[in-house]
Formats: structure tokens, C-alpha cells, sequence
């Protein structure tokens, strides 16, 4: 009897302890925190209070004034959530079938995410769309400040290694291309509360605007983005900028290692760590995906453009340029995807936060300087400094 006794008093114990332990793994952090040894989280429970946004190619904890040319924390839901927030079009390597560099495969710890009221009213503010007649990309109504906890994936530095050749042997990090050094995949949120983004002054602009709500199919937008470049014709920088972003995809049939997807990529992506099922060229898979209920009318070609130049510049950077960094390869996948839109008779061009990246009414001599103004203000104010 005393023995029974004591084996219970010793279980209860080793349970409060264990207990004790599992609070004590979570830890308190801040983006910046994270950010300057991202490494040295990597497997951890986290709690950050922050600030997240969802936009174009970004879902993503932001972190401002952390110093770092990517300044936030790519936030992702575990497999199968099925939420609705999420980036309108990403871009993610993925070893092929016939890679033959050097494979991440570490094993992590799988995380359940508590789908209440809380999770539901954070996902769902996030998915909410600012909503105008002219096109605007990646434009959601709110970003969101919440405490967020999960298990934080982190790398000392997001980079892509290439041989001799320029040929990808090994990469490192999360999200849009792979360039955020540190992700969380979510675990629990709360304490949400929601800032509206400011689109009046781009609205002012476009109001006389419009654009069909008719959706393209994959083959129209890539075929749309090819026709861009003709109407620049021969020996033009912009339109050779925006047939190299058609061309990534490749001709119809083409196994290129471009795989195109539609859904809302939200969530780790499946897989991660292993061989995909197909070969491509450079061993490498280039997997975009696109969010088609966010992309009504011409917007699918944009976004079609924007992502063809991501891929190019990550699977043969142009001669000067090997060195560049997220914020120049965004820099000019933006410009190329104004420019497939000046081709195309499109009067205005705006994207998240309200940045009017082109108006036909600007003044012809203005429209470079006005063009980089904007671009510039864009990147800033995703976190994204030069290299």
C-alpha cells in the first residue's frame, strides 16, 4: 500500500515537473531579437508580439528597424490548417528529382494549431481584401498586431550556393524565395487587433480606372505577357525584361522545372526537405503559386510577369547582378511587371499599402523618377533594404 502510495506522489511529481519544463520552454522574443541569430532559435517555442501582414508575396512578421536587408519573420500555418490569409503569389525552390547538391532534411517537431475564435478572427482579418474598381495587387484592408505563439524555424542566413557553373548545389530559408532567414509556423495567437491601410490617396488617382473581373486562364496570362514584350518591339530593356519573365514558364507542355499551382500558400509547404517528383533542367523546382480569387481580370498576367522574373533571376542571374539580394530582385520584378502593364493600356497600376507604382496621367518626363520613388518606398516599407 505504501509503495503504491509513493509511486503515485512520484508520477504526480515528475508530471508537475515535466509541466514546469513545457512552460518553460516557451520563450519571449521580439522580431529584432530573432533576427540578429536567427540560428539560435531554430527549434524553439516562441512568443513575439507583433505586427503581420499579408500582401502580395509576403505573409510575413515585420520587423521594424531590425537592420537586416530582409526585416521579417515569414509566418506560416501548419499543414492542412486551410486558412484564408495568405501571400497572392509565391515563389519556393524545391530539390528535384534529380538534384544532386546538398539537401536540408532536418526533422522538426510538428505543430498543432489552435483553431478558436482567436485564430479564426486573426486569419480572417488578414484575408480581407481592399476592394476598387482599378487593379490593385496584393491590397488587403488591415494589417494586424497580435501576440503570436509557435515553433520558429531559423537559419544563420538565407542564401543560395552555386558551383563553378552558377548552378545551385544548396540553399537556405523560408517563404518567397526563399529569402527570410527566420519563419514561424504558428501555434496559437491572441490579443489581435487590426489597422486599417490607407489606400485613399492612391484611390484619388484611379478612380476613373476600372479593370474586367473575367479571370485568365494560366496559358492567356503567360501568352498575355509575351505579347507585353512584343508591343515594346525589338532591342527594348523593358519588354526584354518582360519576355524573360513569359519565358520562365516555358512553352505549353514544357517540363522546365516551373510548376505552377493555384491555392493560397499559407501553410509549410509539403514535402519540405525532400526530393520533388519531377526532373527539371537545373535540378531545381520552381514552385509558383497563385491565389486566382485574388487575381480577377489582367491581374493573373501580372502576376505571371512578377513571378517569371523571381524565377529567372534565381536560376540564371543576369551578368552583374549575382550578387543581388531580395530587395533588388523585387526591385525588378516590380518594374518589369509596371512596364508589362504600360504595354498592355493599363491607365494605373497600384499594389499593397497604397503605393501607385504607375499612372498614365504622370507626365512623361517624370515617370522614371516617379516609378523609383514608388518602388523604393514599397520595398522599404516591406523590410527590404539593398545588399
Amino acid at each position: 500500500m505504501r509503495e503504491t502510495y509513493m509511486k503515485r506522489l512520484l508520477t504526480i511529481a515528475l508530471l508537475s515537473a515535466f509541466s514546469c519544463c513545457l512552460h518553460a520552454q516557451v520563450v519571449d522574443a521580439t522580431v529584432c531579437d530573432i533576427l540578429k541569430n536567427p540560428a539560435s532559435f531554430n527549434g524553439k517555442i516562441v512568443r513575439i508580439k507583433a505586427t503581420v501582414a499579408a500582401s502580395f508575396d509576403r505573409f510575413a512578421l515585420e520587423g521594424d528597424g531590425c537592420n537586416q536587408h530582409v526585416s521579417g519573420i515569414w509566418l506560416s500555418y501548419p499543414d492542412g490548417t486551410k486558412g484564408k490569409a495568405g501571400p497572392v503569389a509565391l515563389v519556393e525552390m524545391q530539390p528535384a528529382q534529380n538534384f544532386a547538391g546538398t539537401i536540408d532534411a532536418t526533422q522538426r517537431t510538428p505543430v498543432t494549431l489552435d483553431k478558436g475564435k482567436d485564430f479564426k478572427q486573426f486569419d480572417s482579418l488578414l484575408s480581407l481584401q481592399f476592394k476598387e474598381n482599378s487593379m490593385c495587387l496584393g491590397c488587403t484592408k488591415v494589417k494586424v498586431t497580435a501576440t503570436l505563439t509557435g515553433r520558429l524555424d531559423g537559419v544563420a542566413q538565407a542564401a543560395i550556393t552555386r558551383d563553378g557553373s552558377g548552378k545551385i548545389v544548396s540553399w537556405t530559408g523560408f517563404g518567397n524565395m526563399n529569402a527570410y532567414s527566420a519563419r514561424l509556423v504558428l501555434q496559437s495567437v491572441v490579443d489581435i487587433t487590426a489597422q486599417e491601410i490607407d489606400y485613399s490617396r492612391a484611390a484619388a488617382q484611379t478612380k476613373s480606372d476600372s479593370t474586367s473581373e473575367t479571370t485568365l486562364s494560366e496559358a492567356d496570362a503567360i501568352t498575355a505577357g509575351h505579347n507585353a514584350a512584343k508591343a515594346f518591339g525589338p532591342g527594348n530593356a523593358a519588354g526584354d525584361q518582360v519576355e524573360r519573365a513569359a519565358a520562365a514558364f516555358g512553352k505549353p507542355g514544357d517540363k522546365n522545372g516551373v510548376v505552377v499551382g493555384f491555392g493560397i500558400a499559407n501553410e509549410v509547404p509539403k514535402g519540405e526537405g525532400s526530393k520533388g517528383s519531377e526532373s527539371s533542367p537545373d535540378g531545381v523546382l520552381y514552385n509558383c503559386t497563385f491565389n486566382l480569387s485574388r487575381l480577377q481580370g489582367d491581374a493573373l498576367t501580372r502576376a505571371i510577369v512578377h513571378s517569371g522574373i523571381l524565377v529567372a533571376q534565381l536560376r540564371s542571374p543576369l551578368a552583374g547582378t549575382e550578387h543581388d539580394g531580395p530587395f533588388e530582385t523585387e526591385y525588378r520584378a516590380w518594374a518589369t511587371t509596371a512596364f508589362s502593364g504600360v504595354a498592355s493600356g493599363q491607365k494605373t497600376l497600384t499594389i499593397y499599402g497604397g503605393i501607385l507604382l504607375w499612372n498614365s496621367a504622370w507626365p512623361v518626363a517624370d515617370r522614371t523618377q516617379l516609378l523609383d520613388t514608388a518602388l523604393k518606398g514599397a520595398l522599404a516599407g516591406e523590410g527590404l533594404t539593398m545588399q
